[in-house]
């Protein structure tokens, strides 16, 4: 059925409430309380065309999934219809970006921070606000970083390295380095191929996904982008409100062939972040009571907090996959995830997006091995992320104990502009770094790295002086 302007836009508020996606009319106000983003990211395009803010975060196949067939009211030529503004308010024109052939040649990016130089200059200011915002002061994102720049190497001379060796193992699964990638979210505003393109480049260059739960692309589209149907990819979980739709989520990634589950547990709530929150000021709904939250805080919002380490014993009923609990930022809860029978830990402060001042997690790292130095010799493995940018820095965390470490933002970083072969490019410059400095300290493998080659006498001063264990 052929609808006209005046039909669609007066469905603009939230007694009923309609949006254009590619031409296609859905009448999604049944659909507005159940949507994971939020209320006011649907109200802010009702009544309009709202194609590019969906393409920007979903595939065209959500919609069959999202909405019944009885949402569908017919077609309408989105010519002249009004688009939601996207720009934060007060703020008269989007900062302009530099098109695809404007690009810096990919050769000409030495490190991961030439990467995040030019993501920055790329996106759009709420997808930069989004992916680089810390909480409050941001001084748990910046003392991430600093953690790895306060301890230092203890090279080797004389040691006769022909090669060097990177392969390592996380959850008996082979990788290439000891280096996996972290659950990103809505990658797809970095690169139209989203979590897609990391899927492609991580088989490529022999490294894990782990596949955030809020993907922009469905994990049966990420599957298909594997470059070998052995190619493992982890699914995160955080725990929803409504459980049956973590179950779903659990069973979902079964289904498709997921090697494991990571429930992160850092986040029952979302911390301040203050520039994500400032430049996302614009997506509020009709009555304004969204106004002040960032696009974290909307698309965190079905996040329960109310769980606890009971939550183990539910997913032991629900697979049979390996489970890692990440989000671990002392030494006590290192110990209860051994206890409660974890396969794998992720030592992490969510990158600084949570609560500002939580300790880094190297140095958790550190707390563990001064009092619960068992761990590291246990089966269960440890794994460590927040502020990586060096090879340097994954050389340090290996010899003190971590299994691997995880990257993040530098994903979205390289993705941004570049697509599949930026983070391949990106993880190239990381595999020549490890292997250099492996050259520098003396080994010839992962397993030679040992704590008396790095100094932490800068950071072991900040340890406590005593845990109750």
């Amino acid at each position: 059925m052929k609808l006209t302007r005046q039909e669609v836009t007066r469905h603009d508020n939230r007694e009923s409430c309609w949006v254009v996606i590619h031409g296609a009319v859905y009448d999604v106000t049944d659909f507005l309380n159940s949507h994971p983003g939020g209320v006011a990211v649907i109200l802010r395009c009702a009544g309009k065309d709202a194609t590019e803010d969906f393409d920007s975060v979903h595939t065209v196949e959500l919609l069959s999934e999202a909405l019944p067939q009885t949402a569908f009211q017919g077609y309408i030529d989105p010519t002249g219809l009004e688009k939601p503004n996207n720009k934060p308010d007060g703020v008269d024109e989007e900062q302009p970006k530099p098109n695809h052939d404007s690009l810096p040649p990919l050769q000409s990016l030495i490190n991961l921070h030439d990467f995040e130089r030019v993501s920055g200059q790329r996106l759009r200011d709420t997808t930069w606000a989004y992916y680089s915002s810390g909480a409050d002061d941001e001084i748990s994102k910046r003392n991430n970083a600093l953690a790895y720049q306060k301890v230092y190497l203890r090279p080797r001379i004389l040691r006769k390295i022909p090669t060097v060796n990177t392969a390592n193992t996380i959850l008996g699964f082979s990788t290439t380095l000891p280096v996996y990638i972290s659950p990103v979210g809505l990658a797809k505003l970095a690169h139209p191929e989203g979590e897609c393109a990391l899927a492609a480049a991580a088989g490529k260059e022999g490294l894990v996904q782990v596949l955030a739960n809020g993907s922009s692309m469905p994990i049966e589209q990420v599957m298909k982008s594997r470059v070998s149907p052995d190619q493992p990819i982890f699914q995160q979980l955080y725990v929803n409100k409504d459980i049956q739709k973590s179950v779903e989520t659990v069973r979902r990634a079964e289904r498709e062939g997921a090697s494991a589950i990571w429930i992160t547990v850092d986040s029952p709530v979302v911390g301040k972040r203050e520039m994500d929150e400032r430049l996302n000021l614009s997506v509020t709904d009709t009555s304004n009571t969204a106004q002040g939250k960032g696009l974290a805080k909307i698309m965190a919002s079905s996040i329960s907090p109310f769980i606890d380490w009971e939550i183990l014993t539910w997913i032991r009923q629900l697979t049979d996959l390996p489970v890692v609990i990440k989000g671990i930022q002392c030494v006590e809860d290192a110990v209860l995830a051994y206890q409660h029978g974890a396969q794998g830990i992720v030592l992490s402060n969510h990158g600084g997006r949570s609560q500002d001042t939580a300790q880094s997690p190297l140095l958790t790292l550190l707390e563990i091995r001064k009092f619960a130095p068992h761990l590291i010799e246990s089966k269960m493995q440890i794994f460590i992320d927040g502020g990586i940018r060096r090879g340097t820095d994954v050389l340090k965390a290996i010899a003190l104990g971590a299994t691997a470490v995880g990257l993040g933002r530098p994903f979205l970083y390289s993705l941004s502009g570049y697509g599949e072969k930026g983070v391949r490019r990106m993880i190239e410059i990381l595999r020549q770094e490890i292997e250099m400095n492996m050259v520098f300290l003396g080994v010839t493998s992962l397993d030679e790295l040992r704590p008396e080659m790095v100094n932490i006498s800068r950071l072991e001063k900040h340890l406590i002086a005593s845990v109750k264990l």
